[in-house]
């Protein structure tokens, strides 16, 4: 997970002068040349690395961070930016600074019971329970902080990638990369230290239309895929990387001076999802976050010493932070089958975690916590310059906050071990399954059971349906169906036999190639006395009552039914209306539920 210098150089934003006295709780305004005001304690400026990842998080209840120094020049491909602070000019004292809207150092917060929240802690709840829906990279700073919080947040400007933006009404993925970047304090012992940052860690995060649920998917590093060309921008101007053919998925950042953009367009050859953002971090985001919640509770069903990662549990629930964090998430030897899609699940099972924790009680009610997690958050990131503001993420911050914990459901990228190695290190693409599960993605359909609002017209479709399949059923067995393609992707008549044949077990079905002419829709024709096996197939296809052509004399012998598959056609196993329903072999679980690491 990769981040990036973040320097201020001299100039000190007004909102950096208001500091937090850990004595009173309270803020107060610092000016190093006035009398009258009491000074606040000052943090020594964060000891960080030319790619500005920060140091552990500061205790709760330190004075807020002066500014950064000025930052070297980044190594990361892609062109890297900062949001200098609006300061005064050079020649402009202290005392000429101007303060944020209200000055919360000039009145005492009054600890009467039952007195009612005051805007600011009101302000402080609402920002911890957005922050909780952004998982490891989000923020939404307050007044004070906004300004200093906004120059913690490094930029990258991705050339023609993503949808350019989110609206409200809209779904919204954003892509969270992790990378294998080893700068920061602490992380040089960690694997490759001369590792350029590849797309180690990868999640998907579809949030639906309605914001009723949301969909993490996790694209595993070892796939093998292919790469397209990638437009980059640089300081001496645009690029276009050409693209590459079976690489492993890792290497769509990074590697010949790939940025995120890359990754994003991978991501979208694979899913057919369009990105709009991307969210980068590298170790430190699981360091410092982990801890500005005060740990993140895991659980193991087994002691675990692994020496590789460092990470030493005894069996049972533990909450941990800092490096115990990192190793918790880094481990691959310590469960499942030793391998990166084990470490998958473990991640997954962490990120839930901090989810839950991040809106727990404990943290929403705790001012020193949210001003630590609003810090660790923004020196964490980096982005895409469309939200690389304060003001961005917190938009979209709110919007990801509609969604509850229970319905943000895990799951990973279906694949197969790769059938051209004898030693099985990396893995492809298992289509079968993963077209339904990308199916449900692109359509807004939840994997958890979230009731979804029907319009009138949704209503009448799925009630003739209904009254269309009701009735006696063939077996699968004696089915017999012809299958041509007509409008379809190419290859998608021999697709759809193979998972008639495979899955489905109707082995009475033949590929009879292109159709005369193309179509609009599915159609399946069929005689009056097979009405039986059309029924059977259509519940198989999610065939709408529109697609089914009854035909008025009846099959003669072994005449078979003709299924013509249309520019409607999404797949193999996914529905032509209607949810499509993803296989039992697809691991998830969702964020609300904690599960034990095996």
């Amino acid at each position: 997970m990769d981040a990036h210098s973040r320097g201020q150089a001299d100039d000190i934003d007004p909102a950096d002068q208001w500091v937090l006295n850990p004595d009173t709780g309270n803020y107060e305004l610092r000016l190093d040349h006035s009398t009258g005001q009491s000074p606040a304690p000052r943090a020594t400026t964060d000891a960080r690395t030319d790619t500005g990842s920060a140091a552990p998080a500061t205790p709760a209840g330190d004075a807020a961070p002066t500014a950064d120094a000025a930052p070297p020049r980044a190594d990361v491909p892609g062109q890297r930016s900062r949001r200098a602070g609006k300061g005064p000019g050079k020649g402009q004292g202290a005392n000429q600074q101007e303060p944020p809207p209200t000055a919360p150092g000039r009145r005492k917060r009054k600890a009467v019971k039952g007195k009612k929240k005051s805007g600011k802690k009101k302000a402080l709840l609402w920002t911890g329970g957005a922050l909780a829906l952004v998982l490891v990279a989000g923020s939404a700073g307050g007044y004070l902080y906004y300004r200093h919080l906004n120059g913690n947040i490094a930029t990258i400007d991705v050339a023609g990638a993503g949808s350019g933006g989110f609206k409200k009404g809209e779904a919204v993925n954003i892509l969270l990369i992790g990378t294998d970047k080893r700068t920061g304090a602490g992380n040089e012992g960690y694997g490759d230290a001369g590792s350029i940052g590849h797309a180690d860690t990868n999640l998907l995060f579809h949030v639906s239309k309605d914001r009723t649920n949301a969909t993490v998917l996790s694209i595993p590093r070892d796939l093998i895929t292919d790469i397209p060309d990638c437009e980059t921008k640089t300081e001496d101007g645009t690029k276009v990387i050409p693209g590459a053919t079976q690489q492993r998925f890792n290497n769509s950042l990074g590697q010949d001076d790939r940025d995120p953009g890359c990754t994003m367009r991978t991501t979208t050859e694979i899913t057919g999802l369009e990105i709009d953002h991307f969210m980068m971090a590298d170790f430190n985001a699981v360091k410092t976050l982990s801890t500005a919640v005060g740990g993140v509770e895991v659980c193991v069903d087994k002691d675990v010493d692994d020496k590789q990662s460092r990470l030493k549990l005894s069996k049972g629930t533990h909450k941990i932070s800092g490096e115990d964090a990192l190793a918790f998430v880094r481990t691959r030897h310590a469960f499942g089958n030793e391998s990166d899609l084990s470490r998958i699940q473990t991640q997954q099972q962490f990120l839930g975690s901090m989810i839950r924790e991040m809106k727990s009680g404990d943290t929403l009610t705790s001012p020193s916590k949210l001003f630590s997690l609003a810090e660790a958050a923004t020196k964490a990131l980096t982005v895409d310059t469309g939200i690389g503001s304060i003001d961005k993420l917190s938009e979209l911050a709110k919007e990801l906050a509609k969604v509850p914990a229970k319905n943000i459901t895990f799951t990973t990228l279906p694949v197969l071990d790769n059938p051209a190695e004898t030693v099985k290190a990396t893995v492809i693409l298992n289509e079968q399954e993963a077209k339904p599960l990308f199916s449900m993605m692109q359509n807004d359909v939840s994997l958890t059971e979230v009731k979804k609002k029907e319009s009138a017209k949704e209503a009448a479709a799925k009630k003739e349906q209904a009254a269309l399949l009701k009735g006696t059923k063939a077996a699968p067995a004696d089915v017999r169906v012809d299958v041509f393609n007509g409008g379809g992707p190419q290859g998608s008549a021999q697709e759809t036999l193979n998972w008639l044949q495979n899955t489905e077990g109707v082995l009475k079905s033949s590929n009879k190639g292109n159709a005369p002419g193309n179509v609009a829709k599915t159609t399946l024709e069929y005689a009056p006395n097979q009405a039986d096996q059309a029924r059977a197939l259509a519940a198989m296809l999610g065939l709408p009552a529109a697609g089914m052509k009854p035909g008025t004399e009846d099959a003669v012998g072994l005449e078979a039914m003709k299924l013509t598959l249309g520019k409607d056609f999404k797949g193999a196993g996914v529905p032509i209306t209607g949810a499509a329903k993803v296989s039992s072999n697809v691991q998830k679980v969702e964020a609300d539920k904690q599960v034990c690491a095996k």
